[in-house]
């Protein structure tokens, strides 16, 4: 007998089965049962049958929990432990590939088309993630199933067979639907969500490099994820060899050298070939032939997708060959080269260091644009860092805020994308302004969030309790030169003159950038 926990305790509950002359009993992947909390139904199991029985558990792990159940519920057992000198999975080649935080699905198809494996296992972490990836993929042109928990048993069986009998090449799924699953021309894994553990990394890769095939781990590591890769690979004991996404290029060279290696130029011909040949050849010319079978080649495989290299860095990475290898930056020279908001002062105003590149986004305080949400929004929609991004100018309608030249080009590519989480427009701006209205806003990356919120707060409490002439326009420079006249008083004057300065603080000295007043807010 052969089943599940649940099914086999439904069976003996309802006196179904018969166990009284059971000679053994065998528990496979006993690690991921208890991790699926399938504990008492195990110990349901083992109680109900005959104390003679041999008890046997399989385990790619051996944690507390299965060192317990093994002492208690087998008598003189001996601990088998299987290990060779290469490791358990010295089959399989891991690959980690660099990309940006929103390429993750055109990273997908471009590995899929880098490998064209027979049968590839995609795992993502949540039911909502398989049926996204799903959808993209289907679209795309791929042969792709999905297996999650909301699948029925029926579904399930269909989504397993179409993979064994090759009407479908890809499976999407989830850690816990993907369990117990052994196709036998799995080739690849790709790991489209980072998993939660290196043990649920070894389950996921595991799936691939069986019976002596070879097979390749590939997980897409975002840069933001980036330590936590290095730590589920260090964990497992794991020498992955790091590297971008291929590109488009190299996925077109590649089709040129399997076009050439087809099966279909190694078949035997028949006679109703060659007649269908002659008559090609008698109407169009041997190159017309050739690039029309080129193009029917072509036609059959998902086009191949522009992936943006996430870079080395610029100035913020934690690749292995810079920082990692030469050792951390001293923290003088750490001060020296990342961007600060307080060296502004030696920069022109309203610019970055290394010169920059004006945006427009379609939205403004009519619709409550803020500082502390636009700028991860920006970040996520062109996949920067914040300290890319310089000043952030919220208008009546729009935004305007400026990019860093650097990443500019690729930020502008990025944009132009739909984006599955907002739909604001943005787009470059011709002719950026270079002196600030006076009801704009200006905020300096990487000051966000919590100062931003605070700016904002503050300039609406000084509109409301002011009866004096508005500042119309005058920042940084008209307030401060009030508040040093009359800096010897710090009561209720100090709250009157440090709201509009917080309102329209200048790049040269923000305004939020003074400890020492935070602390006197009653």
């Amino acid at each position: 007998m052969v089943g599940t926990p649940g099914r086999l305790c439904d069976h003996l509950r309802r006196g179904r089965l018969d166990v009284s002359e059971l000679k053994a009993v065998v528990l496979d992947e006993a690690d991921e049962m208890l991790d699926l909390g399938f504990r008492e139904d195990m110990e349901f199991i083992l109680k109900t049958t005959p104390d003679t029985r041999r008890t046997l558990l399989f385990s790619a792990t051996l944690p507390l929990g299965i060192v317990a159940l093994a002492k208690q519920y087998q008598q003189q057992a001996f601990r088998v432990e299987v290990a060779g000198d290469e490791g358990g999975h010295a089959d399989i080649e891991y690959r980690a590939i660099r990309i940006a935080a929103g390429d993750v699905e055109h990273a997908v198809v471009n590995v899929l088309r880098f490998f064209e494996s027979p049968s590839t296992l995609v795992f993502c972490n949540t039911r909502h993630a398989v049926r996204h990836l799903q959808a993209t993929l289907l679209e795309r042109g791929f042969s792709v199933v999905a297996l999650s928990g909301e699948l029925t048993q029926n579904e399930r069986t269909q989504a397993l067979q179409a993979l064994r009998d090759g009407r479908a090449r890809v499976c999407v799924a989830t850690d816990v639907a993907a369990r117990g699953i052994d196709l036998p021309k799995l080739d690849l894994v790709i790991h489209a969500d980072l998993p939660n553990d290196a043990e649920v990394m070894q389950h996921r890769s595991g799936r691939t490099g069986r019976a002596g095939r070879k097979g390749v781990s590939v997980l897409l590591v975002p840069a933001a994820r980036k330590r936590r890769a290095e730590l589920l690979l260090n964990l497992a004991g794991i020498d992955a060899v790091w590297s971008t996404a291929p590109t488009a290029d190299e996925i077109r060279k590649l089709d040129q050298e399997r076009m050439l290696r087809d099966a279909l130029f190694a078949a035997e011909t028949t006679s109703d070939d060659l007649i269908l040949a002659r008559a090609l050849l008698a109407e169009r010319s041997p190159e017309d032939i050739a690039t029309a079978l080129a193009r029917l080649y072509r036609a059959r495989l998902p086009s191949p997708e522009d992936i943006l290299d996430p870079g080395q860095g610029a100035g913020r990475s934690r690749d292995i060959s810079g920082r990692e290898k030469d050792g951390w930056a001293s923290r003088g020279d750490d001060r020296a080269t990342a961007p600060r908001a307080k060296t502004a002062k030696a920069s022109p105003p309203h610019g970055m260091a290394d010169g920059s590149v004006w945006f427009r986004a379609a939205i403004g305080r009519k619709k409550n644009a803020e500082a502390r949400w636009l700028l991860p929004m920006i970040c996520r929609r062109g996949g920067i860092d914040k300290h890319d991004i310089g000043a952030i100018r919220i208008l009546e309608t729009t935004t305007e805020f400026e990019i860093s030249k650097a990443v500019a080009e690729a930020f502008a590519v990025k944009i132009r994308r739909p984006d599955k989480e907002d739909n604001i427009r943005i787009e470059p701006l011709a002719d950026a302004a270079q002196s600030l209205a006076p009801s704009e806003k200006r905020v300096h990356a990487p000051h966000e969030a919590k100062q931003a919120k605070q700016a904002d707060r503050s300039s609406r409490q000084n509109d409301r309790s002011r009866d004096g002439p508005k500042h119309n326009g005058k920042f940084h420079n008209a307030g401060s030169s009030r508040f040093d006249k009359e800096a010897g008083s710090r009561t209720k004057q100090w709250n009157q003159d440090r709201q509009p300065q917080l309102a329209g603080a200048s790049p040269a000295k923000p305004a939020f950038g003074n400890k020492a007043k935070k602390h006197r807010r009653g």
